[in-house]
C-alpha cells in the first residue's frame, strides 16, 4: 500500500471530499494542514496552483485538484464508489462537476454584503440543488444504499448550507425531501464525521464576514431568525 500525505486547510470543501474517500475505503494516510494566507514555500513547490488539497504518494509524486484525488483514491483502494456501469460513472462524475459548481455559491454566501445579494446567491445556488434534488434516488444515499464518489463530494456542500441557514431562513432545502434526508444521512456517516476537523462547523461559522454573519444588520431587516 502506498505511503499517502493529504495536504490540507482546517476549512477546506474539497479536502474534505478526498478525505471522505479514504475514510470510507478504510485507507491509512497522513493529513497535514497549512495556513493558506501565509503558504509555506515547500507547499508553493509542490502545488502547481497553490491550492490544497494535495496527496502526496510514497513521498515523491503529487496529485493536485479534489477530485483527480478521489478518482485516484477509487483506482487504487477498494471498495469501489463508482458504480459498474460506463453511463453511470458519467452521470455521477458529471453531478459532482454540479455540485462543484454549487460550492461557488455556498461560499459566496459567507461574504456577499447585502441582504439582496444574500438572495440572489442562494437563488442560484437553489436552482442547483434542484437539479440534485431530481437526479437523487431516493435512497439513503446519492444512488443507493452505499456511499459512491457524489456523496463524498455532497456531503461537504450540504454541511455548510446548513450553517448558513443557521444565520436566516433560506430556505434552500425547503421542499427538497430527498435533499434533507440525504443531508442527514450523510452526516450520520463515519467518513464524512472523520473526514475533517472536530471543530469545523465552528470554524466555518466563524469565516462569515458578509451580511449573514453581521447579526446587527440582520436585526435590522428582521432576518435572524433560526432556519
Amino acid at each position: 500500500m502506498p505511503d499517502l500525505r493529504l495536504i490540507s486547510f482546517h476549512t477546506c470543501p474539497y479536502v474534505q471530499r478526498a478525505a471522505f474517500v479514504l475514510e470510507a475505503k478504510g485507507v491509512d494516510y497522513e493529513i497535514q494542514y497549512i495556513d493558506l494566507a501565509n503558504k509555506p514555500d515547500w507547499f508553493l513547490a509542490l502545488s502547481p496552483l497553490g491550492k490544497v488539497p494535495l496527496l502526496q504518494v510514497d513521498g515523491d509524486e503529487v496529485l493536485f485538484e479534489s477530485q483527480v484525488i478521489a478518482e485516484y483514491i477509487e483506482e487504487t483502494q477498494t471498495p469501489r464508489m463508482h458504480p459498474e456501469s460506463a453511463l453511470r460513472r458519467a452521470k455521477h462524475r458529471a453531478y459532482i462537476e454540479l455540485i462543484s459548481a454549487a460550492l461557488v455559491p455556498a461560499w459566496r454566501l459567507t461574504t456577499v454584503k447585502t441582504k439582496e445579494e444574500v438572495d440572489t446567491v442562494a437563488a442560484a445556488l437553489r436552482r442547483l440543488l434542484e437539479r440534485l434534488e431530481q437526479a437523487h434516488s431516493g435512497k439513503t444515499f446519492f444512488d443507493g444504499k452505499t456511499v459512491s464518489l457524489v456523496d463524498a463530494a455532497a456531503g461537504p456542500l450540504l454541511q455548510r448550507i446548513a450553517w448558513a441557514q443557521e444565520f436566516a431562513p433560506l430556505g434552500l432545502f425547503a421542499e427538497l425531501p430527498k435533499l434533507t434526508a440525504w443531508h442527514k444521512a450523510l452526516l450520520r456517516t463515519p467518513a464524512l464525521q472523520a473526514s475533517a476537523v472536530p471543530d469545523l462547523r465552528e470554524r466555518s461559522v466563524a469565516a462569515y464576514t458578509g451580511w449573514l454573519g453581521d447579526k446587527s444588520k440582520r436585526d435590522a431587516t428582521g432576518a435572524d431568525h433560526d432556519a
